[in-house]
């Protein structure tokens, strides 16, 4: 009995520590609770901070899991996700709520997996982009009949509909010629956008996101951009608009990751409506201007994709441990998806990084760059490419690349200094030669964090 009385303490101690998932609609101070209950929980992994406030002031808080929370490690890829952003469309934020539940606790449980996605990945949730419109529905309830109650923000826009219009200069460039990554901002972006889009703009642009995902609600369907059409042709049963991206087979990818682990999107029939292989093209279901999908594909180097996830904007409380079991491995097997394609360092010939380098691949009229940390990655299907980093003041550099079915295939470049000072016309795939593998890196290898106090961010 003295032999049983120490374990029986110790499974006290951990049921005190480590609080079951609870499946409950979450308030707007009651997912604050939680988002810090995680961090207190998992503190060496996580941190909390906010990005911003809502109209009435209610902040944006992300939670980051990371081995080092609050720092960027050089090649390790920085992965979002968003939910909440119609505030009336409240399965994506719950199931954020217990992904960052799942991720800490798997963690603690030293799930293997787990434990190397949060040491390979930087990983930003933000549970609620619209917590002013979540309050308004969550007060009406799953009970009544308005079907759009609280989906705009406190000032009655649409945060879906809310960002720059950057389609129509893209469109206009791919036709006549021009940039096709990184599209400028108009100059007077700010003063168009609610306290909320402003808020996930900066966010975007502080971070070097390299995938992310938006959920939704109201249809069950992996949904890829783009979302506007070239003609914006509204949905009629009469015409739609099937309008890829350069990179369409690759998100069609990344949706079907997302279907076929859900438990039941892959099905196609789902909510009254059919979509085979329970994915879409955005503009193809129908045509919508300034969403934020579209704006992180043409605006920064991340590849986002909307994931509609139930029938019911607001569903009932009980139907949300089904909602979770149905939506755990996609969410995980999404976040794995990170880790294909390309990434490498660009340095120069002082093993210096390059900020801002442009990575082309050829065929694939859409670039990425280098973030300051000199970095990139550039997420690609298994094949063989070829591959240019550019940058002004250096030769570009041009290099072969079989990229595998698995883990990235490292890519690094340092370039010359042009002896002009100007960097010349980008040279014709294959036209250079690439130093993969030849550049030393100076980053140190990955040592298990050190336990320190973390106070709240």
């Amino acid at each position: 009995m003295s032999d049983l009385l120490p374990a029986f303490l110790h499974l006290l101690l951990l049921f005190k520590w480590v609080s079951p998932v609870t499946f409950r609609h979450h308030r707007y101070d009651d997912l604050v609770r939680t988002l810090y209950k995680v961090h207190n929980q998992c503190p060496y992994i996580t941190q909390v901070y906010s990005i911003g406030r809502s109209v009435k002031g209610r902040h944006l808080y992300v939670l980051e899991f990371s081995d080092y929370p609050g720092i960027h490690e050089p090649l390790e890829p920085e992965v979002k996700y968003v939910g909440n952003m119609h505030g009336n469309e409240v399965l994506g934020r719950e199931l954020l709520l217990q992904l960052s539940e799942f991720l800490c606790e798997e963690f603690q449980n030293r799930n293997p997996r787990i434990v190397q996605l949060i040491q390979e990945t930087r990983i930003h949730i933000l549970p609620s982009m619209n917590p002013d419109g979540y309050e308004v529905a969550a007060a009406q309830g799953p009970n009544t009949s308005g079907y759009l109650v609280g989906r705009n923000n406190a000032n009655g826009v649409d945060l879906n509909r809310n960002f720059p219009d950057l389609n129509t200069y893209f469109y206009y460039n791919e036709k006549y010629g021009g940039p096709n990554h990184h599209l400028p901002l108009p100059d007077n972006w700010k003063s168009q956008v609610e306290p909320e889009t402003k808020a996930v703009i900066h966010w975007i642009r502080s971070f070097n996101f390299v995938l992310s995902a938006n959920l939704h609600g109201g249809a069950v369907v992996a949904n890829y951009p783009y979302d506007k059409s070239l003609e914006h042709r509204f949905q009629s049963s009469h015409s739609t608009t099937d309008t890829p991206t350069p990179d369409d087979k690759l998100f069609q990818k990344l949706a079907k990751v997302y279907s076929y682990a859900h438990g039941w999107m892959y099905q196609g029939w789902n909510c009254g409506d059919y979509f085979p292989d329970g994915i879409t093209n955005g503009a193809s279901w129908y045509s919508l201007s300034k969403g934020m999908q579209d704006f992180n594909y043409l605006h920064t180097n991340c590849f986002e994709i909307t994931l509609e996830l139930s029938c019911q904007k607001f569903p009932r409380q009980e139907e949300l441990q089904r909602e979770w079991l149905g939506n755990r491995e996609a969410l995980i097997q999404f976040l794995e998806q990170v880790h294909h394609g390309i990434k490498g360092m660009v340095l120069d010939e002082n093993y210096n990084n390059i900020t801002g380098a442009v990575i082309s691949v050829s065929g694939i009229n859409h670039d990425v760059t280098s973030g300051k940390h000199g970095d990139y990655f550039r997420l690609l299907l298994p094949g063989t490419y070829v591959v240019t980093a550019a940058a002004p003041g250096f030769d570009p550099e041009t290099v072969s690349v079989i990229v595998g079915p698995a883990a990235p295939t490292l890519v690094n470049f340092q370039l010359k200094r042009s002896i002009s000072g100007v960097s010349p016309a980008r040279k014709a795939p294959g036209g250079g030669q690439g130093s993969r593998g030849k550049v030393p890196l100076r980053i140190p290898k990955k040592k298990d964090p050190a336990p320190r106090h973390r106070g709240p961010a």
